[in-house]
């Protein structure tokens, strides 16, 4: 046995909602080998001393975008479309992958402190992207999140994002059995057209991937689409075969009951990210209503540029919150469903079910453990509505993917945090927010 975990308290997450209190949990070959109350007859090369801790599947972040770290705090209070088109882009313009690996890396070694174990990555210069994965140790879904506006004279083989996509899905998919994962992904009904459309739904058929994709992030964004084209971006999508492979749809704020319906019966999962949406003022998602229709709902924080930070258990506070708000019902999306969706729902929406999201034996140890030896975590008298209520991610003592740990008690032993902070300063944001010859005459 590689690592013991003792007199530990465990939320499994698993079917019954199993809980254990002052218990063991061994660890071998990056395996969950031993859950009990007693120690094991089999000695540990590591031990871990558990007590007054509760130890939880790591979180899973299933909409993010890791290279804007670099962009955090510098456009807030703006509303979508103008923060988008006005601020981000063209910053997002001046980086290459030496920024993005950098500000990769400072976006997971976020992740790893506040425990999230798995992320669902969308953005550019996504070969950076994967090194950084790669490096770390946490698991990704990666998709290359693909703008077009040429319209007919789009050609698959030759637009520079599809190449992109096509060379990290031969270079990385599968990458560490499987902890690297390619998806394909469409930006956005508003930022493509119908040959993107039907170009990267048959990729993805053909190839066996996943589909990660924004959809009726805004009002503004949907109502065009339904004057434009008679449907909302959920019909005109499907209507291209977009989710004819299992797909993740970020935000889905705007989605009427009819989208809810025909998402579910697509298998679908939608990515609630309700700090961003407050943030930017897009939206309540109908969390309730997509639950109900038959969606898996999971969790995302989107980026730090509009978030701003990668604090899952916030979106888990939040969601709860929201939903108790929305329906004027405080028993909306109780504790056990929200942590649900940061955990079990995360893993079936990055296909990773049969692998994590709970605590089973034969699952892979991807754990975290949370410190409530604090004064806010003082008294208990329920783990499951503190873990909502009360925890922040500045409660995790450690995070372990498959059995390693990469992160414990403010260590990165897989990132080299200092040399990463001196990219960052040296070359990534001056990089970033250099001024064009253009800027400077405006």
């Amino acid at each position: 046995m590689d690592t013991l975990i003792t007199h530990v308290n465990i939320v499994t997450m698993d079917e019954r909602m199993s809980m254990w209190t002052d218990a063991f949990l061994g660890v071998t070959d990056g395996k969950i080998a031993y859950i009990g109350k007693k120690a094991p007859e089999e000695k540990p090369a590591t031990i871990i001393d558990g007590t007054g801790m509760v130890l939880m599947p790591g979180l899973i972040n299933a909409h993010t975008h890791l290279p804007m770290s670099v962009l955090r705090g510098y456009a807030d209070d703006l509303k979508l479309q103008d923060w988008l088109e006005n601020q981000i882009w063209p910053r997002e313009a001046h980086m290459d992958d030496r920024c993005v690996k950098a500000a990769t890396l400072l976006g997971i070694a976020e992740c790893l402190r506040f425990g999230v174990t798995s992320v669902s990555e969308m953005y550019d210069h996504c070969g950076a992207i994967c090194e950084a994965v790669a490096e770390s140790g946490i698991k990704a879904n990666v998709a290359r999140g693909t703008t077009m506006f040429l319209g007919d004279d789009f050609d698959f083989e030759k637009f520079p994002a599809c190449r992109e996509m096509m060379d990290i899905h031969k270079k990385w998919a599968g990458y560490d059995n499987g902890r690297i994962k390619i998806d394909v992904s469409i930006h956005g009904e508003y930022t493509s057209s119908y040959q993107l459309w039907d170009a990267y739904a048959e990729y993805a058929i053909n190839e066996g991937l996943q589909m990660h994709v924004h959809l009726s992030e805004t009002k503004k964004e949907h109502d065009e689409c339904v004057e434009r084209c008679g449907l909302t971006p959920a019909q005109v999508l499907d209507c291209h075969h977009v989710f004819d492979v299992p797909t993740t749809a970020a935000h889905c704020i705007w989605l009427t009951e009819d989208d809810m319906k025909l998402l579910a019966k697509r298998r679908v999962s939608a990515v609630h990210c309700p700090v961003s949406n407050m943030k930017l003022a897009s939206g309540f998602a109908d969390v309730m209503g997509m639950v109900k229709a038959g969606m898996n709902v999971c969790l995302g924080t989107d980026s730090v540029a509009s978030n701003n930070n990668l604090d899952l258990f916030e979106e888990i506070k939040a969601a709860a919150l929201m939903a108790k708000a929305k329906t004027g019902d405080p028993t909306a999306v109780p504790a056990e469903a929200a942590l649900m969706m940061a955990t079990v729902c995360g893993a079936k929406a990055q296909g990773r079910e049969k692998e994590c999201g709970m605590i089973k034996e034969g699952m892979d140890a991807d754990l975290i453990l949370l410190d409530f030896n604090q004064p806010h975590l003082i008294p208990c008298h329920n783990v499951l509505s503190h873990l909502v209520y009360a925890v922040s991610g500045h409660d995790v003592a450690m995070t372990m993917v498959r059995g390693k740990v990469l992160y414990m008690d403010g260590r990165f032993p897989t990132i080299d945090l200092p040399a990463v902070m001196k990219e960052l300063h040296d070359y990534a944001i001056p990089t970033v927010f250099r001024e064009d010859e253009k800027e400077s005459a405006e």
